[in-house]
């Protein structure tokens, strides 16, 4: 990017792929010849699609961070799986350490949880009032639930149960309910998540309206 004279800007939610961006994917055990063996022909005989779904279903979090053609990634993703039984993203970073030749300048932009929370309830309504459920249905009849990442995603796993459901005002209110309560899980998440980040700084959006907030970050690049 130096040559390019760009600087780059990476934003989103997924503290997972931010820390791998910053640190690295963790190394995980040492590989076994076998096993990786096994793995590259099953990926060359049926191809990375196949293998990468497996991993998405055993490693959702860890297969967002990469793509579906990434078969190095792929490959030892799952021999890592295999070999630990447990998910890449929920192995340590310990003893790792950000690379000294990349100058990050992180920062966190959050609201207050009762501000947050209140604006997610407003966000999941107008979703709904602007159709989110004949979407999802439309979806479904183009092969939504045999995707097995995108039928789980917050709102959409939600909306299938409830369409698959008797659809009575009771199981409407379930599923408006367990809708917004999935979004506030999961920014709840992204509280604990960044908490541990020690290159983050946190910037109270209640407190700095964006422009402000903006002209903070900018200054803070050109120190």
């Amino acid at each position: 990017m130096q040559t390019r004279e760009a600087v780059p800007i990476i934003a989103g939610g997924s503290g997972f792929y931010i820390h791998s961006l910053l640190y690295g994917p963790p190394s995980g055990p040492p590989s076994v010849p076998e096993l990786r063996k096994n793995l590259e022909e099953e990926i060359e005989t049926f191809g990375p699609d196949k293998l990468y779904e497996k991993l998405r279903q055993l490693d959702p979090q860890y297969a967002a961070t990469i793509t579906r053609n990434d078969k190095q990634k792929i490959v030892r993703g799952l021999e890592i799986i295999m070999l630990t039984n447990k998910k890449v993203s929920k192995l340590s970073w310990r003893g790792r350490h950000r690379p000294l030749n990349y100058d990050f300048r992180c920062w966190f932009l959050f609201r207050p949880k009762e501000h947050l929370y209140h604006r997610i309830e407003n966000r999941c309504d107008k979703m709904l009032a602007e159709g989110f459920l004949d979407e999802v249905q439309t979806l479904m009849k183009e092969g939504l639930i045999e995707n097995s990442s995108a039928s789980q995603a917050i709102g959409y796993r939600q909306a299938i149960e409830y369409l698959q459901s008797s659809q009575s005002p009771e199981a409407y209110a379930q599923f408006v309910n367990a809708f917004k309560q999935a979004s506030r899980n999961y920014a709840k998440r992204q509280f604990t998540w960044f908490r541990r980040e020690p290159l983050f700084r946190w910037l109270d959006l209640d407190l700095h309206d964006p422009e402000v907030a903006l002209e903070m970050i900018k200054q803070d690049f050109f120190e």
